[in-house]
């Protein structure tokens, strides 16, 4: 009885160092948002303000990407703590910067241990349990997502006003050094997965080259950057050139870092493409509400971002109750198909918003939005791994946060050009303030786009294969996806 305590007890620990490891990087994004423009009035470089969140965006997904293989290189234990101790130190970095330049490259240190952090994780749970129990363990880890996007702000703001901007970097250090007390002593080491360390250079340069310079002139879009437009031009043909490249590379490399096999595998397809529709419609709420409510309803920016904590606290709530069902019941296709529904009702209900909308009304979508994305939350990952052989554990959970990370990036970019288009469209170009009932009209485009969306997943997840999930620890084989269904 005192072993299984023991173990217990272990097992607790482990997972609270994990979930304070998601929580370091969230917590991170969001206090980070909030101190720029001090940060901006204290080192000079405006012209640069948005470079610090490019960059570690880009960083983000290229470590996530990496991750998976690295860990089946070299163990998840030993890369998340790398990861973990990259992260830590490049805060320190970030916080001695004395110029945007320092600024800007310390916040790339930081995003390569980021994107591993908040991929490895997922897998150290698929390879601590069983498929079945998976998911509630994935539901806890929504825990940092929503006290961050929740306390965030409002913990940026009283750090950078009560202790300076520096402060918001350098908080990450007790975090850190708690996450690795727990990691480090009750982790256990899991081994490698791939014996031959064969590194995919060709691929790493190839896919770091097509998605720099995607980002890069997709923000001097989005910012109407003055530079030249053939300069423009040329980032996205090479952006193109390098996405061809790197999938000529991973059809010939020996240990591919995505291999384009797994697209083969329906259940790994249809998930991630769901995670990536997921990224694009979340940020839709979080960015678009509180912009409603200040710019058209009036309110003042903390107020508005209090009104997030419903649907965060509902998201929370929901991830968790999600994970228990998939544990409880071994299956996830209704959950999927019931999360795309309730979100698609949430964006069309959102899309309704008027200067004369109640805030019970707002609370009410919000909620409906909270449940929609808490249901996902868990499942997609879990879905994934399900469907695969242990030794790709890796590349389908770094494969599945990469395209949740792109969906982000990508959806903030598409919703923003709607919001823009809408509004130089209706005002021609010949006005400077921006009427209320003109931006309601673009609030509602956005809130249309993100409901098609939804959707395009809802019809996507009819296709998805429930496969039957073990309560038991075993290693699957090859085309395990034409299991037998557990539906």
């Amino acid at each position: 009885m005192d072993t299984e305590n023991n173990v217990l007890k272990r097992f607790k620990l482990i997972i609270s160092g994990l979930i304070i490891s998601l929580l370091i990087v969230s917590l991170d994004s969001t206090i980070t948002t909030t101190a720029m423009p001090q940060i901006i009035a204290s080192l000079g470089g405006l012209q640069y303000y948005v470079w610090p969140v490019t960059i570690y965006l880009t960083a983000v997904i290229i470590s996530a990407m990496l991750s998976g293989k690295l860990s089946d290189f070299y163990g998840s234990k030993k890369i998340l703590i790398g990861a973990l101790l990259v992260f830590v130190f490049g805060s320190v970095l970030c916080g001695f910067s004395q110029n945007m330049a320092e600024l800007i490259l310390f916040r790339a240190l930081q995003g390569l241990g980021a994107g591993i952090i908040v991929t490895v994780p997922k897998k150290i749970i698929a390879e601590m349990v069983p498929p079945r129990q998976r998911g509630k363990y994935m539901g806890l880890f929504g825990i940092a997502g929503g006290i961050s996007t929740v306390v965030g702000p409002t913990l940026g703001g009283f750090i950078t006003d009560s202790l300076g901007w520096q402060w918001i970097f350098f908080v990450n250090v007790p975090i850190g050094i708690v996450a690795l007390s727990l990691i480090i002593p009750y982790l256990p080491e899991f081994g490698t997965i791939v014996k031959e360390k064969v590194i995919d250079y060709l691929g790493i340069i190839t896919f770091t080259g097509a998605l720099t310079s995607f980002l890069v002139a997709l923000t001097f879009s989005q910012q109407n950057t003055v530079i030249s437009q053939a300069l423009l031009d040329s980032l996205w043909i090479f952006a193109v050139i390098m996405l061809s490249g790197f999938i000529c590379a991973e059809r010939k490399a020996k240990e591919p870092v995505m291999p384009l096999n797994m697209f083969r595998n329906s259940v790994f397809t249809i998930s991630t493409v769901s995670v990536f529709l997921l990224g694009a419609v979340t940020l839709a709420g979080t960015v678009y509400i509180p912009l409603f409510l200040q710019l058209v309803q009036g309110l003042s920016p903390s107020a508005s971002g209090a009104y997030l904590t419903p649907l965060m606290f509902t998201m929370i709530i929901t991830a968790i109750l999600s994970g228990q069902i998939i544990s409880k019941t071994g299956t996830y296709k209704k959950l999927a198909i019931i999360s795309f529904a309730i979100g698609t009702a949430g964006m069309f209900l959102l899309s309704t918003l008027t200067q004369n909308t109640s805030n019970l009304e707002i609370i009410i979508y919000e909620i409906i939005i909270g449940i929609s994305a808490g249901l996902a939350m868990p499942l997609f990952t879990v879905a994934a791994q399900n469907s695969v052989a242990k030794r790709d554990l890796g590349v389908v959970t770094s494969s599945s946060m990469y395209f949740e990370q792109l969906g982000s990036v990508i959806g903030l970019a598409v919703l923003g050009t709607v919001v823009n288009m809408t509004l130089n469209l209706n005002l021609q170009n010949t006005a400077v303030h921006v009427s209320s009932s003109l931006l309601v009209t673009a609030v509602h485009n956005v809130f249309m786009i993100a409901a098609v969306l939804n959707i395009i997943g809802l019809v996507l997840c009819f296709f998805l294969k429930d496969i039957y999930m073990s309560d038991e620890m075993e290693e699957k084989e090859a085309g395990c996806e034409d299991a037998p269904e557990y539906i």
